[in-house]
């Protein structure tokens, strides 16, 4: 409700079985122009894909969406929360990557590791606009230097490093598929875990019992659970993490 309320704007869902948006599906879905219809206008991404599982769109899926957009005179932002897990597998460069969109937003306190912080990317005149929309809404921080110092050691020092969150959850995914209380994994491809568990099976109780042996995780409806990996789990816990799965039984 949130969007309605502090915006006024409608919100259009696109449901894709790959979770990712495609070009044709965005045509598809802009309303006519009609009296009686929200106008289109914006097309949102999201890079991981969070509830995905961490799934990524390649460069060459989000040029088809940016030349789609482009041809019907739609923006295009990225929700890039975790976009650097993404350019560290793909190898894209973030030049490439953000001449693709009219805004970007990066997050610089998931998976980079900084104690708080977003930052919003776009033109002098998008950024600006930005600004005075933040400042009517009550947004705006004082002496934020030491925070900004902190996200810009985080870009300078933690990028890279975040191949090492990839490859933490993709060794732990194997280890649960080897277990009986785990029905499927969503495909892993960068920090994240989204698995279901087995028929007869609570995510809830599955959560307890993790937290009971040290385990934190997040339950994301009745079947549903989520494992995000981040610089402050290290190769150690992973290999405990590990053997702790192994040892469950539900």
């Amino acid at each position: 409700g949130g969007y309605g309320f502090n915006s006024g704007i409608g919100i259009q869902l696109i449901d894709e079985p790959d979770h990712k948006l495609k070009a044709s599906s965005i045509l598809e879905a802009k309303r006519p122009q009609e009296d009686w219809l929200p106008k289109s206008s914006l097309v949102v991404l999201e890079n991981s894909c969070n509830k995905a599982g961490g799934i990524y769109y390649t460069y060459e899926e989000m040029k088809a969406v940016s030349n789609a957009c482009k041809d019907v005179r739609l923006k295009l932002h990225l929700d890039g929360a975790r976009l650097f897990n993404v350019l560290v597998e793909t190898g894209d460069s973030t030049l490439s990557v953000g001449r693709l969109f009219d805004s970007i937003s990066i997050c610089l306190s998931k998976g980079l590791g900084a104690p708080v912080g977003s930052v919003l990317v776009g033109n002098k005149d998008f950024i600006a606009l930005a600004r005075r929309f933040r400042k009517v809404m009550g947004g705006g921080m004082r002496q934020a230097g030491l925070l900004a110092a902190a996200g810009i050691y985080a870009l300078d020092h933690h990028v890279e490093r975040l191949k090492v969150d990839n490859q933490h959850a993709m060794q732990v995914a194997e280890v649960l598929r080897l277990t009986s209380w785990v029905g499927s994994i969503r495909p892993v491809q960068t920090n994240i875990i989204v698995f279901e568990t087995s028929d007869g099976i609570h995510a809830q109780y599955v959560i307890e019992h993790l937290e009971s042996m040290g385990i934190l995780a997040i339950a994301l409806d009745h079947r549903t659970i989520r494992f995000v990996f981040h610089l402050d789990v290290t190769a150690q816990m992973v290999d405990t993490l590990k053997n702790k799965l192994l040892k469950i039984n539900l």
